[in-house]
């Protein structure tokens, strides 16, 4: 009996650890902000900006067209809300480059890492918790998509709000997943895998908030796997919304974060074994850069 019950006393630790790690890290970054309030400011703010920009221009031309395509105006609101949400969250849980993983590897950061007591895992998903500075683009995402839900007659029940939350999640596992992937190629060649995954998470959040309707087959097929900026707001906003009328369309995302992040892990795995037997390649044993 006693036997049993360990796994679940066990599995009960890691999540209070999760809980008491997020709190130690978010007063680290409230140490961060205090510590030169107007350095802070001006960091944030120009992140606001950075982040408003990449959605004005669609605001605009959905304003001006009264929608694009399909889209209504303020389904097009809806959509820009929901990517600009989805990133906030990634810059609020994985800052501190561990959504740009492929600095990390690359730079030898994660040897700080793996001499931590704790999976790596954990580590991880603890070490980026950022909830000061790093809710300069969640804080304009969520006033977007309350103004949106706010102006649609959705169905506010908690299937519907379940099946947001779950999307959120996968669009969020799928970007992770997709910078780990690219990111894994670092453990083999740091120097181009940090510039591929950067420009390919940069590209990423530059076609985020447009709608992929219209598009031919195969360049559709390549915006949905080789860079699936069509799981960060478009394939989830189409089935929430009801564009998409086929029953399943709401487990294409969740789905589709599965098949990723299975990709990842494997690739990952296999880096992981290739940084034991090599280490960082990236610096001299004088610490210059190669």
């Amino acid at each position: 009996m006693a036997a049993k019950s360990m796994p679940k006393v066990q599995r009960t630790g890691t999540f209070w650890r999760i809980l008491r790690l997020w709190k130690m890290y978010a007063a680290l970054d409230l140490a961060f902000i205090v510590a030169d309030v107007r350095l802070a400011c001006i960091y944030v703010i120009s992140d606001v900006v950075t982040n408003i920009a990449l959605v004005t221009g669609m605001l605009l031309l959905a304003e001006r067209f009264a929608g694009i395509g399909p889209w209504s105006q303020i389904q097009v609101i809806f959509m820009l809300g929901y990517a600009t949400t989805v990133s906030g969250l990634l810059n609020l849980f994985f800052g501190y480059n561990v959504l740009m993983i492929s600095r990390r590897i690359g730079r030898g950061q994660l040897d700080h890492t793996l001499i931590q007591p704790q999976p790596i895992w954990i580590s991880l998903l603890t070490e980026g918790f950022v909830p000061f500075s790093g809710s300069a683009t969640l804080i304009p995402g969520v006033g977007l998509l309350i103004w949106a839900i706010s102006g649609l007659a959705l169905p506010m029940t908690i299937g519907w709000l379940g099946a947001l939350a779950m999307n959120m999640l996968a669009s969020i596992t799928i970007v992770l997943a997709f910078s780990f992937l690219w990111g894994s190629l670092a453990f083999w060649a740091p120097r181009a895998a940090e510039e591929i995954s950067s420009s390919a998470i940069e590209l990423l959040n530059q076609l985020k908030p447009f709608p992929l309707d219209g598009l031919r087959p195969f360049l559709l097929g390549v915006l949905l796997t080789v860079l699936p900026v069509g799981f960060v707001a478009w394939s989830p906003c189409r089935a929430l919304l009801g564009i998409e009328q086929t029953p399943y369309a709401i487990w294409i995302a969740p789905i589709a974060a599965i098949i990723f992040s299975s990709l990842t892990l494997i690739a990952f795995r296999k880096g992981m074994l290739n940084y034991a037997r090599t280490g960082s390649q990236r610096y001299s044993n004088l610490g210059h850069r190669s």
